[in-house]
């Protein structure tokens, strides 16, 4: 998919490097630069063996007066400093550090951030030795679709193309902008957030708020999504306001001002996290998975990620078979509340059962031609209520086998 082309976000600037993670030639060194008072929020992996740069940051931002004046963010691929104890930990106090002394901020103003093989300690002198080149870059006069554009192609590991979306809305009559950019390809089960996203706004707008609006809007984008059913440990998302358009300052959580706002951070994120699956490692199609007739949000949700996470469903896509024999087999596995006497599947507008069994009217010959579709659509009513869930994965291929086979090597 083509990069947007992202106009200037008012307080933030960033740049790339190269630190040398990478064999090959390419920056892996994404720095983010903020201005005084920028607030942020994150959500992190759910993960039981969270990365250094996860627990840093989880940590500043959860003590008295976090994210209340972050002043910059580092981001580096080609390493994930996770399952690397107390040498990984003090790798990443020593970068934040050392970029704290070069912003004038302190340690807890940085965020950090990483991405690629588990177990490989972070080697921080690679990204201390090009803060002076990182300096000299931000202060710069490089447009700033250009910028975005290669702190997108930055954070990528087995990303095919980089990740970025932009939007504008009104916040008491000002108009103010929201830009983010995301990476991830494999691993993409998040329940939390996504591999890496990093949103900012130049709306002024309190941490708490920021929290809020982040954690209402990733339960139906980034937790709505899955490549291949595996968590990682290094998924982060963080929301920063720069506060630079102008907008009055929101610091209440109920504040109608923030409507227009909301629905715009949800695009923006909605945007990113179909991204990801579009990019899903191997994929050839889009695929979303609705269920209907649900007893609750949370059983809908659970047999709708069943169904995509799926491999035997998500293979038989790959196939382009409309094999809905295992979407059953999918549904009835969660142990979730289904009357099976009313289960119901269609494939886009193709009914393919109906009151728990085959449809009369299903035509194999129309629904092999619809799953030839780049974007395929299926929906699953299993008769037991009114809630409804939607999830996006992609189909699994040889493609994922043979990326994932050679990931190390």
């Amino acid at each position: 998919m083509p990069f947007p082309t992202i106009p200037g976000v008012g307080g933030v600037d960033m740049t790339t490097a190269r630190a040398g993670f990478y064999k090959h030639e390419r920056d892996d060194l994404v720095v983010f630069r903020f201005a005084r008072g920028t607030s942020c929020a994150g959500v992190f992996t759910r993960h039981k063996v969270g990365s250094a740069p996860v627990d840093w940051c989880r940590r500043q931002l959860d003590s008295a007066g976090g994210g209340q004046d972050v002043r910059a963010l580092v981001v580096n691929a080609g390493c994930a400093n996770a399952f690397t104890g107390k040498a990984g930990a003090d790798a990443a106090r020593r970068t934040a550090s050392e970029v704290a002394k070069r912003f004038g901020c302190r340690q807890r103003d940085v965020m950090l951030a990483s991405t690629g093989v588990i177990g490989v300690l972070l080697d921080d002198r690679k990204i201390a030795s090009k803060l002076g080149e990182i300096e000299h870059k931000l202060d710069g006069d490089t447009p700033a679709p250009e910028q975005w554009a290669a702190a997108g192609r930055g954070i990528m590991t087995t990303d095919t193309f980089p990740k970025g979306s932009f939007a504008e809305c009104k916040v008491d009559g000002y108009t103010v902008r929201i830009a983010g950019i995301a990476k991830g390809s494999g691993m993409i089960a998040p329940d939390m957030a996504t591999m890496l996203a990093f949103i900012v706004t130049d709306a002024d707008i309190h941490p708490t708020v920021l929290r809020a609006l982040l954690g209402l809007h990733v339960r139906t984008t980034f937790n709505s999504v899955t490549v291949d059913g595996d968590t990682s440990t290094n998924d982060t998302c963080l929301l920063f306001a720069t506060g630079a358009s102008g907008a009055p300052r929101i610091g209440r959580v109920g504040d109608r001002r923030l409507k227009e706002f909301s629905a715009a951070l949800d695009k923006v994120m909605l945007d990113l996290a179909h991204q990801l699956v579009r990019d899903g490692e191997g994929a050839s199609k889009f695929v979303r998975i609705t269920v209907e007739g649900a007893a609750s949000p949370a059983s809908a949700r659970k047999l709708a990620k069943s169904i995509a996470d799926s491999p035997l469903v998500k293979t038989a896509i790959a196939g382009e078979d409309a094999n809905w024999g295992r979407i059953v087999m999918a549904v009835g596995k969660t142990e979730e509340p289904v009357d099976r006497d009313h289960l119901a599947i269609r494939f886009g507008p193709h009914q393919a059962a109906v009151d728990g069994a085959v449809s009369p009217t299903y035509d194999e010959a129309k629904m092999s031609a619809y799953m030839k579709r780049d974007e395929i659509d299926i929906a699953v009513d299993v008769g037991m209520g009114r809630a409804s869930a939607t999830v996006w994965t992609c189909d699994l291929t040889k493609g994922y086998v043979e990326i994932n086979g050679d990931y190390r090597s």
